[in-house]
Order: structure tokens, then C-alpha cells, then sequence
């Protein structure tokens, strides 16, 4: 039983309160009694008690009275009444009146235990439902995209635009643009916000596994398959479900996504039932979907449904004046994270910021601070602090080969040729990482 969860018995049979009070004593709860209605409303002045329970026949003000005065002070209040003369109409006034449920005297334990633990749900489905409220007022604030120059002012525009309508979108830009948190503020300022937003990185799964992630699967329908399993759709109902790489799915599983897309509805890998969602589909991609359209390798009909609204996110070379504010909101972020008073940034080191092309753009920016916060032990954030002079200006690298060599180079450095946290750092699949690493010839040593 949950300890947290109070209990107020309300009840003029002195030996009906302290058996009840035994027993829920018991069980780990914590418990006060009350003679009569006033004596019980005079405590909840002062104390919020989770469940409530009442008898109906007390002098003075009965228990119904009392019910309506308790919900009219707090309409969500869990009230259980108890009643040694059970009629129908009884039962009928107390739900009308707000009433959670009713109890018949003598008590049977079992019945009775049943309807606290059913209580005991009902007030964690509603703290579940205030702490995502709560979580939701937050995000509509995107707080996160940063930046004040034209192209964020016009991408900001385009998120609010986007977010009142159920058209599916697509997010274009290099790695590191932010276009996760693009998915996130559309979402969250969405008549949908109330609902899950589902992510999954399509780069990162094998064939098998994305259509088991996706569709979910039944027991029994592979090896290891051991129960039921909801599929990222399912999960994804009345909300957003955000496929990011959506350029590395194959050619069976455009089939299928066509599909689901088109007709809400989808089967459990090893299942036979049809199961319907309503999800809206946000995509990203850091590759030219329209060159795969024209090469083959993506579905012209899949392009078409997915690309109602695209928004593209320019690199941060192309927004220089982002980089002092994206500075500062990193600074903030890992000083408070960490437990430190904010370091200023020194001008020499915020010169050099500004000049620096940044080929893994803002994720390679906020990487760059957080190390220089935690490496740094001056009063200042200095150039020192800041791994600079360990990178290749892309105005140096002529062709897309030559920006992707270098980035992958940087990020196997920073983890140190850790292949895991690599290929999780640039959202690539192992076996995808290591055939780069092989195209490029990288190793430790270069």
C-alpha cells in the first residue's frame, strides 16, 4: 500500500472508527478519525486528505450535506460514503452529488479493500494528469529554440503556424540543427499536447526491429517475443509520433508506413487484428529526400504524404548571430545542472566562437560549452577552455564528404573512439558508423 495516501474516517459509532482505523493502519496508510461532519470539515481546513470516508446517517449535518460542502471546496476529493440503510435513491444522490463510490454496513474486508485500492488509482491518474499539465505549460513556452536572427524569427513563425493544423511535416537540416526540438514545440503548442509525443530514431533500428517498434508484436511471434508489446503507433494515440532519419527506412517498411499513414490503422507483428490511432507524423531527415525521389530510393507517393509542410533549419554557419545567445543559454544550463555560479565568457573566446563555422552546428556548440564548464577553473570561460585549435574551419573542406570525414572524426575524439556513445551522439545505427569509419579510413592515430 502507498504510505503517502491519508485517509479521514468520518463516522458517530466510536467502535465503526476504530476498527476502520485498525485496519488502514494497518495496511500503511495514514488515518484520522471525526466524530461528526463539523468535526471533519474543521480538519480538512488544515490537512488534504486523499480519500474521505463518511458515513451518511450522523446528527447534525448527515453525510450527504457534508459531501456536497467537500466537493464544492475541492471538486477532485475522493468521498467513499458508508450507510447501514442502503436504498437505491441513497446511492443515486451520493454519486450525483460527487460521490466516488458507496459502501454497504456490515463491511465486507474484501469489498472494502477493493474500493481503497480503486480510490488509490484514481488519485495517481490525477497527480499523473496535473504533473503533465504542468510539464506541458513548459514546453508551450519553447524555451528552448534559441536565437533572434531572421531565419529563427522566420522558422519560430512557421512552428506556430504549423502547430494549428494536423498536417504532417517533414524537418530538414544537417546534424545538430535542433530539429528534435523543431518536433517537440510544434507538438506542444498543439491541440494535441495533452497526448504523448513518441520519437523514434528509424536510423538506429534494423529492419525487424523498427517494425516490431513501430506496430508493436505479439507473444510468440518471433524468438524472444515473450508478451504483448504496444508499438510506438499505438502509444502515439491522439498525440504526435516524430520518425527522425526517415530517409534510412527500406523500401518495405515505405510500404507499410505508407500505408498506416494513409488509413490510421496497422497489425502487431505475429498478430491478425486491426488496431486503429490517430497520430500526426512529424518527420526529420538530414538528407535531400526529393534527390532520393528522383534517384529511386524513396516512395514518390510516401515523399508526397509526408511533406505537407517542410521546415528547414539552416546550419549554424548561416546564423552567426545565434551563436552569443546560444552561448549564454548553454552557460546557464550547465553552471545551474552542476551546481556552479555562472561563468562569464571572455571576449577573446566569444571572438573566436563567432568565427567558427561549426561543422556539428549547435549540438557541437553546446558540447563545446559543457566541456569548458566542467575542464575550465578560471573565473572566466577563456580560448583555452574551448577545443578550437583541435578543429578544421569548413571553409577549408570543399566538398559534403569532406564535412561529414571531419565531423565523425571530431565525435569519435570527443568520446574516444567509444563506437556506442559515438553512433548515439551523431544518431546513426554501429554497423552504420563503422562503414564510415572504413570509407573514410579513421582511425585513433589521424
Amino acid at each position: 500500500m502507498n504510505k503517502k495516501i491519508s485517509i479521514l474516517i468520518v463516522d458517530d459509532e466510536e467502535s465503526v472508527r476504530d476498527s476502520l482505523y485498525n485496519w488502514f493502519i494497518e495496511d500503511g496508510y495514514y488515518v484520522e478519525c471525526a466524530e461528526n461532519a463539523k468535526t471533519a470539515l474543521s480538519k480538512l481546513e488544515f490537512d488534504n486528505f486523499n480519500i474521505i470516508l463518511a458515513d451518511i446517517k450522523m446528527p447534525g449535518m448527515d453525510g450527504l450535506e457534508m459531501l456536497r460542502k467537500i466537493k464544492s471546496l475541492k471538486s477532485d476529493a475522493i468521498v467513499i460514503v458508508m450507510t447501514a440503510f442502503a436504498t437505491v435513491d441513497t446511492a443515486v444522490q451520493a454519486l450525483k452529488d460527487g460521490a466516488f463510490d458507496y459502501i454497504t454496513k456490515p463491511f465486507d474486508p474484501d469489498d472494502l479493500s477493493h474500493l481503497i485500492r480503486n480510490a488509490t488509482k484514481q488519485i495517481t491518474l490525477i497527480k499523473e494528469n496535473e504533473t503533465l499539465k504542468e510539464r506541458v505549460v513548459t514546453l508551450e513556452n519553447v524555451d528552448d529554440l534559441i536565437g533572434n536572427s531572421e531565419a529563427m524569427k522566420k522558422i519560430l513563425h512557421e512552428v506556430e503556424n504549423v502547430s494549428q493544423s494536423n498536417s504532417s511535416v517533414i524537418i530538414t537540416g544537417e546534424s545538430g540543427t535542433g530539429k528534435e526540438l523543431i518536433a517537440k514545440a510544434i507538438h506542444s503548442n498543439s491541440s494535441r499536447r495533452y497526448f504523448p509525443l513518441v520519437s523514434v530514431h528509424c536510423g538506429a533500428l534494423t529492419e525487424s526491429l523498427l517494425e516490431s517498434e513501430l506496430f508493436g508484436h505479439e507473444k510468440g511471434a518471433f524468438t524472444g517475443a515473450m508478451y504483448n508489446r504496444k508499438g510506438r503507433f499505438e502509444m502515439a494515440d491522439n498525440g504526435t509520433i516524430f520518425l527522425d532519419e526517415i530517409a534510412t527506412i527500406s523500401s518495405k517498411m515505405q510500404v507499410e508506413l505508407l500505408r498506416v499513414i494513409e488509413t490510421k490503422s496497422f497489425i502487431r507483428v505475429g498478430g491478425n487484428k486491426e488496431i486503429s490511432s490517430d497520430f500526426r507524423v512529424i518527420c526529420a531527415t538530414n538528407r535531400n529526400l526529393k534527390l532520393m525521389v528522383d534517384e529511386g530510393s524513396f516512395r514518390e507517393d510516401l515523399y508526397y504524404r509526408l511533406n505537407v509542410v517542410n521546415i528547414h533549419l539552416p546550419p549554424l554557419r548561416e546564423r552567426k548571430s545565434d551563436i552569443p545567445l546560444l552561448t549564454d543559454y548553454f552557460i546557464k544550463k550547465y553552471c545551474t545542472s552542476m551546481n556552479k555560479p555562472l561563468i562569464p565568457i571572455d571576449n577573446a573566446a566569444k571572438k573566436r566562437l563567432e568565427e567558427f563555422d561549426f561543422p556539428g552546428n549547435i549540438r557541437e556548440l553546446e558540447n563545446m560549452i559543457e566541456r569548458a564548464i566542467v575542464v575550465g577553473n578560471g573565473k572566466k570561460i577563456a580560448l583555452k577552455d574551448l577545443p578550437l585549435e583541435k578543429n578544421i574551419s569548413t571553409s577549408s573542406l570543399e566538398s559534403l564528404d569532406d564535412l561529414e570525414k571531419n565531423h565523425i572524426n571530431l565525435i569519435l575524439s570527443k568520446y574516444e573512439w567509444n563506437i556506442s556513445r559515438s553512433a548515439k551522439a551523431l544518431k546513426v545505427d554501429r554497423v552504420t558508423l563503422y562503414n564510415k569509419i572504413k570509407k573514410y579510413n579513421l582511425n585513433p592515430a589521424k
